[in-house]
C-alpha cells in the first residue's frame, strides 16, 4: 500500500502511485516566449468570436497568467482552449 494509506483503483494506478513515491516523476519544463507564441498563432490561424462570460477572479487569473507569457489574456485563452480540444498537455 501507499505512503498516502490510499488503497488503488487498479494495477495501473498501484504503478503510477509507486512510481511517483519513487520521485521517478519530473516537472514538463515551461515553453519559452517564443513557442507560446508560436502555440498561440496556431491556434488562431482560423478564428471565429465568441462570447464568454467568466468569474471575476478568474478572469484575473487569467490575465495575470497572460501576461506572465508574454501575451494577451485572449490569445493565451484560445491557445489554453486549443490545447484542450487537441489533447495536447496545458
Amino acid at each position: 500500500m501507499s505512503k498516502t494509506n490510499q488503497k488503488p483503483f487498479d494495477e495501473e494506478e498501484a504503478e503510477l502511485m509507486e512510481s511517483l513515491e519513487n520521485d521517478e516523476w519530473v516537472s514538463n519544463p515551461q515553453f519559452s516566449k517564443t513557442e507560446w507564441k508560436k502555440m498561440a498563432g496556431e491556434a488562431l490561424k482560423k478564428s471565429a468570436k465568441v462570447n464568454l462570460r467568466l468569474a471575476p477572479n478568474d478572469l484575473e487569473a487569467i490575465k495575470s497568467k497572460a501576461a506572465l507569457a508574454g501575451l494577451g489574456y485572449q490569445t493565451y485563452i484560445s491557445m489554453i482552449l486549443h490545447k484542450h480540444v487537441t489533447g495536447q498537455e496545458i
